[in-house]
């Protein structure tokens, strides 16, 4: 199973939601690049780059620093957040991003995203599937932000772009985003189980190492994990086992 570290930007400062609540911040002081740089040295290859900027308000504000880590060459980017025109996905391709995340336009433009799967190949997008979850355990996928609840089941959702070839899937349970209660190990496997031809990247409430030995023995196919590598829960130690038991 592959880890894959998570640096959320706003205002060009690494931070973390609770839940996604923009007013429910934790800001760390740390320099983007440098942690980029800090996980590379870990061994770790990929990166998983969010614009909570451009998440919110479809503008991207954090391109400077986004580009400076894209083009390091220490780590394979894929950059989500606010990025909603084709003219958006060439640019970040072309400005060194190994894949790019589209969450909104998942959900709300269809057909036009089955458009760019065909056209860029399902290398190059991931889909944001970001999900709050009713009563009944029934998934349905939010958008601009989390800040947007949408009708749309997770299923529903993911079926409707298997004819255009998706292969990439970040599913996130938002009620276990940034509150360290652990994955939602249940609503991942299960994921990974129906559809077996994707590769799912379960993201939400990892706590420590133990989750994601976990979330290997349940078959997942790659983790994210942004503030247990933060604060310190998983350390530099932990990640060279778990890599070294892959």
């Amino acid at each position: 199973m592959i880890l894959i570290p998570a640096i959320d930007l706003r205002r060009g400062q690494c931070v973390r939601l609770y839940q996604g609540q923009f007013n429910r911040q934790t800001t760390y002081h740390k320099d983007p690049l440098a942690l980029a740089e800090e996980y590379a040295s870990f061994g770790l290859e990929n990166l998983h780059l969010v614009d909570l900027d451009g998440a919110k308000s479809g503008q991207q504000r954090n391109q400077t620093i986004i580009e400076q880590i894209a083009s390091c060459g220490n780590v394979r980017v894929q950059l989500g957040g606010g990025i909603r025109t084709a003219e958006q996905v060439e640019f970040w391709l072309e400005s060194g991003v190994s894949r790019v995340v589209i969450g909104t336009q998942a959900m709300i433009e269809i057909p036009t995203v089955c458009k760019w799967l065909r056209h860029y190949g399902p290398d190059k997008l991931v889909l944001a599937l970001d999900v709050n979850l009713n009563s009944e355990g029934t998934a349905y996928v939010a958008s601009h932000g989390w800040t947007k609840k949408t009708s749309l089941t997770l299923e529903d959702c993911i079926n409707q772009y298997l004819k255009a070839g998706l292969k990439n899937v970040l599913c996130t349970d938002i009620g276990r985003d940034g509150t360290s209660k652990g994955p939602n190990r249940e609503l991942y496997a299960t994921l990974a189980q129906r559809y077996p031809e994707l590769i799912i990247q379960a993201s939400g409430g990892v706590r420590n190492i133990n989750d994601l030995v976990q979330a290997r023995e349940a078959g997942l196919h790659a983790a994210i994990c942004g503030r247990a590598l933060l604060d310190g829960a998983i350390s530099r130690t932990e990640v060279d086992s778990f890599l070294r038991a892959a």
